[in-house]
This record gives C-alpha cells, sequence and structure tokens, in this order.
C-alpha cells in the first residue's frame, strides 16, 4: 500500500509541475528534464506513468477538467428554473477560477492549442454535459437563443477567464458587483 500511494504521489507531482511551466513558459517550454527536476523525480521515471509529453500534458488536461466539472456540478440543478440553474453553474465555474488560478489557467491555455489530441479534448467536452444539457433544455423551451453550444461557451464562460486573468495581473480588480454585473451580461448575452 505504501508503494502504491508513492506511485500516486510522484504521478501527481508530474501532473502539478506540468501546470506549473506551461502555465509559466508555455508548452513548447516546458520540456520532459524540467518536468521531473520540478516533480523531483528522475526523468526516466516519467516514462513509468506516461508514454511521452504528448500524454502528460493529456493527462493533466484531463486530471484538471475533472476537478474543475466535479466542483461546478457538485449541486444538483435539474429542479431550478433555467435561469437560476444556470447561474448557480456559472458562479460555479466564477468560484472555482477563482480559487483554482493555475488550473484556470492550464485550462485555458488547453482550449487554445493543438497540443490536447481530438479524442481528448471531446472527453474533456464530456466533462461539460450537464451545462450543455442545461443549454439545450432552454433552447427547447425558447428560454435560450438557438445557438451552437460553442457560441453560448464562447458568450458566457470564456469571459471569466479572461476577467479573472486581468484580475491576476492587476489591470481590473474583481469584485461582488462586478461579478453580478459580468453574469447578467453571460445571460442576457444568451437568453431570448
Amino acid at each position: 500500500m505504501a508503494r502504491l500511494q508513492k506511485s500516486l504521489e510522484k504521478k501527481d507531482r508530474l501532473l502539478q509541475a506540468t501546470i506549473s511551466l506551461v502555465n509559466n513558459n508555455g508548452f513548447h517550454a516546458a520540456p520532459m528534464s524540467k518536468i521531473a527536476k520540478m516533480a523531483q523525480v528522475s526523468p526516466a521515471t516519467i516514462y513509468l506513468y506516461f508514454e511521452n509529453k504528448q500524454d502528460l500534458v493529456n493527462q493533466a488536461y484531463l486530471n484538471v477538467k475533472a476537478d474543475f466539472t466535479s466542483y461546478i456540478f457538485k449541486s444538483e440543478t435539474a429542479h431550478l428554473p433555467l435561469k437560476t440553474a444556470f447561474e448557480r453553474i456559472w458562479r460555479a465555474i466564477f468560484n472555482y477560477k477563482l480559487a483554482n488560478r493555475a488550473n484556470a489557467l492550464f485550462l485555458a491555455q488547453c482550449d487554445s492549442t493543438p497540443m490536447i489530441d481530438k479524442t481528448i479534448r471531446n472527453q474533456g467536452i464530456k466533462h461539460l454535459e450537464p451545462l450543455l444539457e442545461l443549454w439545450e433544455k432552454g433552447k427547447k423551451e425558447n428560454l435560450i437563443k438557438p445557438l451552437s453550444n460553442y457560441l453560448l461557451y464562447g458568450f458566457t464562460i470564456n469571459p471569466i477567464a479572461f476577467l479573472i486573468l486581468m484580475d491576476e495581473r492587476g489591470s481590473y480588480q474583481l469584485n461582488n458587483t462586478i461579478i453580478d454585473q459580468a453574469f447578467e451580461t453571460a445571460w442576457q448575452s444568451i437568453k431570448v
């Protein structure tokens, strides 16, 4: 059991080192040797857990996506009115990204890189099914504009990453009023 625990700890350190190096240096400036050094393992140890850098990055993406979605969908929303359900999910996303800025930045970078395999990206999208199902319900009930889910995501969820990045840089200070305004703007952009 102790050996398994140490093995899981090493794998987790490798995943965390990958996220940190990618966030600070980008995907291409995060070589396996730096990842191993930051994780305090030998470079050969990486290959006990991952086939290559692509596999390591893909697994880091899926781990962060799983953590993200378990947080945002931990409360039941099916019984709520559509706007209330969407607001609960939207605010959970905002809160997660505020509290887990490194993971949020990593996900944002993964969204804009070809480094993530298409099959892995599709698995990541499946994590968002409760939100996608809510939008489909809203479209059928003529409460949400009949737009593609990519447009709905782009207008409602992507701005969260931008606002948090601006807050992180000190360019724009987030507070409850701004977060409330951001939600209302997101809702107004998609409601019928």
